[in-house]
């Protein structure tokens, strides 16, 4: 079932989220803004086995985007002169056993080369096991209330290995944001919440995004996320939507909706948050993989960009594009059910090729 909230027709949206649904996603929420105006589309359904639509605005678990708004708190505080993008963080976070090379641009970018606190897999099929490489299927449902410190999860990573020696690689670590959300609070002195509240949250007006910490609730209206695992030769579904989401802290924790994630791309994008020269650095990708700082920098086909940076939280996703110039945003929030073995990434990454060819590239993925 789609349920359009917009007076416009769309067919080729109505079409992918259709299809979205079709490949497992229990239900999706899907906002564009363009030239033709808003248009808002659901399909599927609220939870896994029911019949009542997604909310057409749900509360989401954002997952990465989250790193999108950390990296605008720090540049943020670049532009107002607390700190500079290539000062050294280990002289601002004493007692932390940080490589002295490892500057502010590094953690925003993930070429620092501090090992990822939720697991290392490299390219020869190794696995260094990090604190959710370790805890799956039951171990992970039993445990999902527990609370954990950002301090803790960085001297755990920090206790390890490095990938590789600072700027000479590039690899996706979320301890590079949780060691941003420490060095906020040390060199304010203010909590991180009260920083992004300050500096992103309130001047966009964005009343329906939030820091939750360790809280394990989300307000309504919002989805059902389910996680699955097998025990005893048996498939157990069990429903995650309340989790303590301090497991993954500035990498992945906050809360939105795709109504919020739209003014905030669509702020960022359009030039209303940073200073032109900071958008144009956070918008300058990696050569390796396109990443800015905080945000992919992606090709559509057509020799245009398109700012993005989405997130999946265990049952919840969200989708965040945004032209460059403001004027153009898709975002989304889906749920499904999600297992260890990530069986809905193939999907996942399916279904945003196709949406971004459809919005922002001219015509349909092949």
């Amino acid at each position: 079932m789609t349920i359009e909230t917009a007076d416009q027709d769309r067919p080729e949206l109505r079409k992918a989220i259709e299809e979205m649904v079709e490949s497992g996603f229990t239900g999706v929420a899907l906002h564009l803004h363009d030239e033709r105006g808003e248009w808002i589309g659901t399909a599927g359904a609220r939870e896994p086995g029911g019949s009542e639509p997604p909310p057409a605005n749900p509360y989401v678990r954002i997952g990465s985007n989250t790193k999108t708004f950390a990296a605008v708190v720090v540049l943020r505080l670049v532009a107002e002169g607390v700190i500079g993008l290539d000062d050294p963080v280990a002289g601002r976070l004493p007692g932390y056993p940080l490589d002295p090379r490892i500057t502010v641009r590094m953690l925003l970018q993930h070429t620092s080369g501090v090992f990822n606190f939720t697991g290392e897999f490299y390219e020869d099929g190794t696995v260094v096991p990090g604190i959710a490489s370790t805890i799956a299927g039951r171990e992970w449902v039993d445990g999902r209330f527990r609370t954990y410190r950002p301090e803790e999860l960085a001297r755990l990573a920090l206790s390890k290995p490095a990938r590789f020696e600072p700027g000479a690689d590039w690899s996706y670590a979320n301890t590079n944001y949780v060691l941003l959300r420490l060095l906020v609070e040390q060199v304010t002195g203010r909590s991180f919440v009260e920083e992004t509240r300050r500096l992103v949250l309130e001047p966009l007006g964005l009343r329906d995004t939030l820091l939750p910490e360790a809280d394990p609730e989300i307000p309504e209206p919002h989805s059902r996320g389910c996680y699955r695992y097998e025990e005893d030769g048996q498939q157990e579904v069990v429903d995650v939507t309340r989790q303590n989401p301090s497991w993954i802290s500035t990498g992945g924790d906050m809360i939105s909706t795709p109504r919020d994630l739209h003014t905030f791309i669509s702020a960022l994008t359009g030039g209303r948050l940073l200073p032109a020269p900071l958008l144009t650095e956070m918008c300058t990708p990696h050569p390796k993989v396109g990443y800015g700082l905080g945000v992919f920098v992606q090709d559509t086909g057509d020799g245009s960009t398109v700012i993005t940076h989405n997130g999946g939280m265990a049952g919840h996703a969200a989708l965040m594009y945004g032209a460059p110039g403001g004027g153009r945003t898709l975002t989304a929030a889906l749920h499904y059910t999600d297992d260890a073995a990530l069986s809905m990434a193939a999907a996942f990454h399916q279904a945003t090729r196709r949406l971004v060819a459809e919005v922002f590239g001219g015509g349909p993925a092949e």
